[in-house]
């Protein structure tokens, strides 16, 4: 049949696409429009072939194949297929597991049944020699991409490249119309660590359960070796343990009551902001502490329609994301003289729509390849989105770092 078809290796797509664009081959480093990319996929191979396109299969890895906030995107758009294989962890590193073999049975099916005179792949793994050579054979045209690698150089098979019928080069210039390296937010919400003095204070301070009392400081000090003191029978005494305190263990310090003899004069917990050090509270006052979190106020047809906007329109960028989640959650919440108090405590969110904020997150794939955690700089991201939102609603402007 007079049309074409595009096979996609998207652990080849976006990896070399990370390369060129951000210096290293991980997928987190970039940000995908999917529409965009699939678009320009589509243009691409219409022109280059002058046939109409039937389909574009995408190929991709994922754990124990479950869709991926990326792959429950694509399949939803029209003419996308999502094959999928298993993404394994070994030896620290993460590998695709059955797309080479997924790809080669659908590219000789498609040749065997004649589906289409032209067929574009967009891969680099030798692996699928046999397959093109078997749909040459079957009379298809093949046509092989590839990206722009980093160094100048090929990032293909030298006997991919050889069998195939047409190749053109994916340019730096076409990749970017849907694809961008990610930007550094690691100084969006908090400026880089300094030295502080009064951090060290904090650090310092004993833990109230090892603390020695006034007096026995120079006994501990004096105090032989437990094992040692045993032998000699003078009795066994173990020594103070000295750790960092948590903020558990700070509050418990400064909380009511009389103040620890060794508490330092000048430990102050501090929160790390755009503008500096800034003292909060060791507890949450009791509106944040109160505040409903999305889920409570969000219906059945409101959680319908929301991932309906997750899948279709939200890109998944941290920023993007927790610009949504605050706008949600911020339409829906009834009283809004708690969001005017709620912008003092910046940049502390409450615990509780925090910690919904990041497993929100997780759902858009920021937890892919990180060994089930959200490193820190897109943490710092989804949480400067959600403040971004907040400033705009309350009409808040704060200053950018460094100002």
């Amino acid at each position: 049949m007079d049309r074409c078809i595009v096979l996609v290796d998207a652990g080849y797509l976006l990896g070399a696409a990370a390369s060129l664009l951000a210096g290293e081959p991980s997928r987190s480093r970039i940000t995908v429009d999917h529409a965009a990319l699939i678009q320009g996929l589509r243009d691409r191979a219409e022109s280059d072939t002058s046939r109409p396109l039937l389909r574009i299969y995408w190929f991709d890895g994922a754990p124990d194949r479950v869709p991926q906030p990326e792959h429950r995107r694509l399949r939803v758009m029209p003419r996308v297929t999502v094959r999928l294989g298993a993404l394994t962890r070994s030896d620290g590193r993460w590998a695709q597991k059955g797309v080479d073999a997924a790809m080669h049975a659908e590219l000789t099916e498609l040749a065997r049944n004649r589906a289409c005179s032209d067929i574009v792949l967009v891969t680099g793994d030798g692996d699928l020699l046999p397959g093109m050579m078997a749909a040459k054979e079957h009379g298809v045209a093949v046509h092989l991409w590839a990206v722009q690698a980093a160094d100048g150089d090929y990032n293909q098979s030298e006997d991919l490249v050889a069998e195939a019928d047409e190749r053109r080069v994916l340019d730096r210039a076409w990749i970017t119309k849907a694809v961008r390296a990610k930007e550094d937010y690691s100084g969006v919400c908090a400026p880089a660590p300094t030295a502080r003095p009064e951090i060290a204070a904090i650090l310092s301070a004993p833990l109230p359960e090892s603390a020695p009392a006034p007096g026995e400081e120079s006994a501990a000090q004096e105090s032989p070796h437990p094992a040692a003191a045993g032998h000699n029978g003078t009795g066994e005494r173990a020594p103070a343990v000295k750790g960092v305190p948590t903020p558990k263990d700070l509050a418990a310090l400064r909380g009511p009551g009389a103040p620890h003899p060794h508490q330092p004069q000048s430990a102050t917990l501090r929160w790390s902001s755009d503008k500096g050090w800034v003292d909060r509270p060791v507890a949450e006052p009791l509106e944040a502490a109160s505040m409903p979190t999305l889920a409570q106020l969000t219906t059945a047809e409101q959680r319908w329609a929301d991932r309906e906007e997750d899948i279709t329109t939200v890109g998944g960028d941290p920023f993007e994301v927790g610009q949504v989640f605050a706008r949600r959650w911020v339409e829906r919440l009834g009283d809004q003289s708690g969001i005017q108090k709620l912008s003092g405590m910046y940049p502390r969110i409450p615990h509780r729509v925090d910690g919904e904020l990041l497993r929100y997150a997780a759902r858009f794939g920021l937890l892919a390849h990180k060994d089930d955690q959200i490193d820190e700089r897109d943490r710092y991201a989804i949480r400067a989105g959600f403040w971004r939102e907040l400033d705009v609603r309350t009409g808040t402007d704060r200053a950018p770092v460094g100002d």
